[in-house]
């Protein structure tokens, strides 16, 4: 198609000069002194424009010998650019496929290249990146001075503002990473804390802590920070519970007081406290504390709605229920009686309603209720003994021996 609309425009040039230059029968005469020369307006025209063209083609030439030096050098400097911008996506490709090595060793002659270019001296980008290649690879060896090197220089760079902001969030975040990598969690919380606020809500930046505060064994920090990574929907939502659950249970383990007991329950979200594993945990805590009084009324809410929980809900708050029987008042008797209306065949909720009957001496109730408990091979093993140790206690009061004897004997049979 393009040599057709050339020989379209050769055709056309011919008709143009044809019909111009066909009828022109002008003349051009030069006088020097008594010299006078005349030449045809075609022939003048025509040695004009070869004229220009001729000067033309000559000044290109001189231009380009006389540049010839500067675009040799130029010439050189493209090539060494190419040079490092390959070595830099060698190092890349091979960081990717694991060989560590030689990843270390592209991104080191990369940072070779630009020194030894004087033109490459302010492409901070470039030095940036092979840095942290190279620094990502040394970790991967383990070769951990090396690693602190490199990110050292990221980190220079970073703080003389000479490039983006962008770049020292991400080398903060990996340096991070890293520590954890190290478990040095103390390292990991600093480098994070350095994030500008925007930074530190990311999700990866919330993730890291998270991890950081976990190593650090400080669970309530590390129950904070997942919040915000549920609330930013970094986990699913079952997961999120999951993980909310077992900070909330590990920040209430590792509570040494009463004191410190009740000021973690009262950091929790109210989320938390209505979560009946978390609910029942700080109770058995309180209970284990001697606080059975505070214990329950952290439990009774649940106690009050029992119909509407799961059964295994309804089998932790039975459970619960075992530990805080000292000291229960009458008071507690219209909600145990819900509670075995509500779910008069599970075994645990006859443990638990039989133990504190037999707490309040309504020995009647409380013995069949526990004799039907102590059967139930499904039941929890702590809570069969407890059952045939209070069926035990039952029988001396009541004077049987043989009958408590026997019952001491399944308990111990329990492993």
């Amino acid at each position: 198609m393009r040599g057709v609309v050339w020989v379209i425009l050769l055709f056309v040039a011919a008709v143009v000069a044809a019909s111009t230059l066909g009828r022109n029968d002008g003349l051009v005469s030069f006088f020097w002194g008594s010299w006078r020369l005349d030449v045809s307006l075609n022939l003048f025209l025509l040695t004009l424009v070869a004229s220009v063209f001729l000067l033309f083609t000559v000044t290109r030439g001189v231009t380009a010998l006389i540049t010839l030096p500067t675009r040799a050098r130029e010439w050189r400097s493209l090539k060494r650019e190419r040079a490092a911008q390959a070595s830099l996506r060698e190092a890349l490709a091979e960081l990717f496929a694991a060989r560590y090595t030689r990843a270390q060793k592209a991104a080191q002659r990369a940072l070779a290249i630009q020194d030894s270019a004087a033109e490459l001296a302010d492409d901070h980008d470039l030095r940036v990146l092979a840095h942290l290649l190279s620094a990502a690879s040394a970790h991967k060896l383990q070769d951990r001075v090396h690693r602190d090197e490199q990110i050292n220089q990221v980190f220079r760079l970073t703080r003389a503002r000479l490039v983006p902001r962008a770049v020292d969030d991400g080398a903060r975040l990996l340096a991070a990473e890293w520590s954890l990598d190290d478990r040095d969690a103390t390292r990991a919380m600093q480098l994070l804390s350095e994030l500008p606020a925007g930074a530190a809500r990311r999700t990866q930046a919330l993730r890291l802590k998270l991890q950081a505060a976990r190593i650090d064994e400080q669970p309530l920090e590390a129950l904070r920070t997942a919040r915000l990574l549920a609330k930013h929907q970094g986990f699913s939502r079952a997961a999120a519970q999951g993980l909310l659950r077992s900070l909330a249970c590990e920040a209430l383990d590792r509570t040494h007081d009463l004191d410190q007991l009740r000021r973690t329950w009262q950091q929790m979200d109210a989320a938390e406290r209505r979560d009946v594993w978390v609910a029942c945990r700080a109770a058995r805590r309180a209970a284990a504390m001697q606080a059975h009084d505070e214990a329950r009324q952290w439990v009774r809410p649940f106690w009050e709605r029992i119909a509407e929980l799961s059964e295994e809900e309804r089998e932790e708050l039975g459970m619960t229920l075992l530990a805080l029987l000292p000291g229960m008042g009458a008071d507690w008797l219209p909600r145990l009686e819900a509670a075995l209306a509500a779910s008069p065949q599970q075994p645990m909720m006859q443990a638990a309603v039989g133990a504190a009957f037999a707490e309040r001496q309504l020995w009647g109730k409380a013995r069949r209720l526990l004799e039907d408990a102590a059967r139930a091979s499904g039941l929890r093993a702590p809570a069969r003994r407890h059952a045939w140790r209070v069926l035990a206690q039952l029988a001396r009061q009541q004077g049987e021996p043989d009958r408590a004897a026997e019952c001491e004997h399944e308990a111990s049979k329990i492993e």
